[in-house]
Formats: C-alpha cells, structure tokens, sequence
C-alpha cells in the first residue's frame, strides 16, 4: 500500500542548495519539493506529516567503505549486515556499499556470491558491493567485465598485507587496464606492504611489541610511496584511481600533485584520521589496541592536511572503514605482538555527527558536510541521484537531523555490535532525530522501527564523478 508522506518545516540541505522546503514522499521516492507556506505545499494531502521545525532535512548518508563480517586475523569483524546495518541507521546512513572478497585460488564470482548470501534478508538499510582482487590471473580479469554488467563496478587491490590480499605491481597494472576497458573503477590500499612487513619484524625482535608500535612501523612515507606508485600505474593503464582511508599529509601531496595535472585520481578520508591520533594508539596499557587501524592513526599534525584536503577536494569522500573488533576476545589476540591485533575500528555510527562537529568547529561548511558524506560517495560509485540527494525521482531516503542537541559518544549507548567506543566521552553537536529509507521509517525520534530484510541490493552504474 502506497503511503503519502510529507516532511514540513525543515531546513533541506544538499550539496548544491539550502532551501526552507518541505518534502513530499510517495512509493519510496520523493516526489516534489516546495518552499514553506506556498499553495504548493498547502495543496499536499499526505497519510503522515513529519514536523521538522527546527531540523535540517538532509539526504541519507551513504558510506562507501565498510565491512561487515570479514574474516580477518583468525576472527570476523564482529557487526553482521544485521547489526551493522541497524547501527548505521541510527547514524543517518541509508546506504553503505560493503566489499566482498575474492581467496587466493578462488574465483570472484564465488566471493561475491558468499557476501550476497550473508547480506540478503539481513540489512536493514539498502547496500551495494565493491569486489576485492586477491588473485589477478586471466580468468579473473575476464570476471571483472561480467563484475561491472552485474552493477558490481569497483574493484579493490592492495599494495599491503603480503600473503593476504598482496598483489604485486604486475597484477595491479593488469586490473587497472582492464578497468579502463570496462569503466570500473579501482581502489587502492596504499601502503607498502613489503617494506612494513620488514619492520614489524625488526620491531618485534626489538621488544617492541606494544599497540603504538603498530603506527610507528607503518611509516607515513610507506604510504606516500605506495600512493605513488599506484598514480603512476595508473597513468600507464589511463585508469581512474580511487585511493582509500588516506592518512597521512604526504599522501594527500601526491594526490593533490596528480590532480593538479588533471588525472582522474580520487582521495577518501576516514573520521579517525580527523579525529583521533597516535596519542590514542600511545594509550597506557593495552588500551591503544582498540584504535588500531591500517592505514594506522598519525600524529596529530597531519589532520590539518586532511581538513585542507577536503576543502580544496584534492579529498573528495569521507567513508568510515567500518571493522569493528571487540576489545576483549579480539583485539586481545595481539597482547605482546601488535602485528597480531585485528585491524579495524567501530564508526558507521558516527560519521554523520562527527561531521556535522565539523561543520560547528569551522573545519567544512554544511553544503560541503553533504557533499562528502553523501552526494560524492554516491556520484564517486554510481548511485546518483538516486542516493546522495534530496529531489524529485530520488530514493526517499531522508534524515531528520538535529543540529543543537550536545551528545556524547559512548559504547554505552552506541547500536554498534562492539564493546567500546573509539569516541568514547567525546560531546558532539547534533543527533539524528528520525530515518526514512526508501520512504519507510527506520528510526522514528530516536526509536528503531525498521527490520532485517528491508534493505535491497542496489547495482550500480560506473563513476559518474568522471564525468
């Protein structure tokens, strides 16, 4: 049954526009948009009626980089496509896009039909798949193209973790022509990962064994290297090259460097690295084993990079690596040898408010708050308009936001299936009031009404920032 839902008195916020608006909803999509009070908006008859006086009315947010249930270091992050997807909700994300994962040996068509399988009937919100390249071989290049028709059209590729999901620069080179034939787009992991296994090795024999080691062997110039080498590699393919979670300040140089010279080269951020540093990592005991993370935390001083990036769009994407690990039973695996601590840190649920913290502290504007949260992850992999914004024929996928409410952020209260907070005790501005997906209510002032089973896979198109 068709339900009418308009959303009154609101604040809408775009990445284009600001427009004291209210929303008219039918069928899962918005339908019209009208200025308050106008004989537009008067004539709307609707089944429900969403005050948002005082709200901003804002896209859903959509987070391109997460994972749910990856089998990583002997265990599994451990939020479900259940759990995760309920988690983001709350955060005012309607949409993530997780990455299935192709084994050494293995095709790709078989990882990716393994992560179907663990998200349908699962999420409560609506998610896509990036695919993982652990094993570049003939076959695989030729699934590559079948891949992009199937509306599965990244693919990601690591230059760290040798033995895992390594793949040398031959392999990378190949992928990357091959996603200049097809359109797909690549997404690099840049670090080293060669020369960082040497010094893990030579820090462990050293002593060295505590959580903040972890940050100082995964050097800041392993990571500008590998960013690097993976333009040039692409300059050579002419592929267009997405790098995720960028760290440090030199790697957001060569990227701007690359951009400057008009190459399709594309940044993403994660709020950790805006938010937290390796004094976290440096926390008394084994407290810093929750924060650790790859690529690692850094010094402070490399957020003021991040935050210029951003501004200047040398980064265009703010997404949260979401792989959460739970503190005990987990991260503990890496008690006396750091390089045994499962990689990953909680935030799904915090993006948004961290961001919209952004916004009250003068580090980004509001529009440019949407922008990288929501409208660019969706252009950036192919699901604009139909995510990312509020107009008519998108997705009704809406969040009713409230920008004065102080919360703090704490594991006590988070929805996240993991026992600690990386944010814990911080005070942010703005929460998440009310959720639309696809027009049906998720969360309905801070109460969860969706359900496992709500949220679709959505096959996306190939980048449409290129154009």
């Amino acid at each position: 049954m068709s339900i009418r839902t308009v959303i009154r008195g609101g604040l809408v916020v775009t990445a284009a526009d600001e427009l004291h608006a209210d929303v008219l909803i039918e069928d899962g999509r918005v339908v019209a948009l009208a200025a308050h009070g106008s004989d537009a908006a008067g004539a709307w008859t609707a089944d429900r009626t969403i005050d948002a006086t005082d709200r901003y009315v804002l896209p859903g947010g959509v987070d391109a980089h997460t994972h749910m249930e990856l089998p990583f270091g002997g265990t599994a992050a451990s939020d479900t496509f259940e759990t995760g997807t309920r988690a983001a909700a709350w955060g005012g994300t309607t949409t993530i896009v997780d990455f299935a994962v192709q084994s050494v040996g293995h095709s790709l068509r078989e990882g990716l039909d393994t992560w179907y399988a663990k998200a349908d009937g699962n999420c409560a919100i609506d998610y896509a798949f990036h695919m993982i390249l652990s094993d570049v071989n003939a076959h695989t290049l030729k699934e590559m193209d079948r891949l992009v028709q199937e509306g599965i059209t990244s693919f990601k590729l690591f230059m760290a973790y040798p033995g895992v999901f390594y793949s040398d620069d031959g392999k990378i080179l190949r992928a990357m022509q091959r996603s200049a034939d097809n359109g797909g787009l690549i997404m690099m992991h840049a670090e080293n990962g060669i020369a960082i296994d040497v010094l893990v090795e030579q820090a462990l024999a050293r002593g060295e064994t505590d959580p903040r080691y972890h940050g100082e062997v995964r050097k800041t110039l392993l990571e500008a290297e590998a960013t690097h080498r993976a333009i040039q590699l692409a300059r050579v393919a002419g592929a267009p090259l997405y790098v995720v979670h960028v760290s440090a300040e030199e790697a957001v140089a060569e990227i701007a460097t690359a951009r400057d010279k008009g190459l399709p080269v594309f940044g993403e951020t994660c709020p950790q690295y805006l938010f937290l540093s390796t004094d976290n990592l440096a926390e008394p005991g084994f407290e810093g084993a929750k924060y650790v993370c790859s690529t690692p935390l850094r010094p402070k001083e490399h957020q003021a990079a991040l935050w210029r990036g951003l501004r200047t769009n040398d980064l265009q994407v703010v997404s949260t690596d979401h792989c959460p690990f739970c503190f005990v039973g987990q991260k503990d695996l890496g008690r006396g040898d750091f390089s045994k601590i499962p990689n990953g840190l909680p935030g799904v649920e915090n993006r948004m408010d961290l961001l919209h913290q952004a916004v009250v502290d003068g580090h980004i504007p509001r529009r440019r708050w949407i922008e990288i949260a929501c409208a660019t992850p969706a252009r950036m992999f192919g699901l604009y308009p139909q995510k990312g914004t509020i107009a008519p024929g998108a997705d009704a996928d809406v969040v009713i936001y409230d920008p004065h409410t102080v919360q703090t952020l704490s594991a006590e209260t988070h929805h996240m299936n993991v026992d600690y907070s990386a944010y814990e005790g911080r005070a942010v501005t703005g929460q998440v009031e009310t959720v639309l997906s696809r027009g049906e209510v998720v969360i309905d002032h801070r109460k969860y009404v969706g359900h496992a089973g709500h949220g679709t896979f959505v096959p996306r198109s190939t980048c449409q920032y290129l154009n």
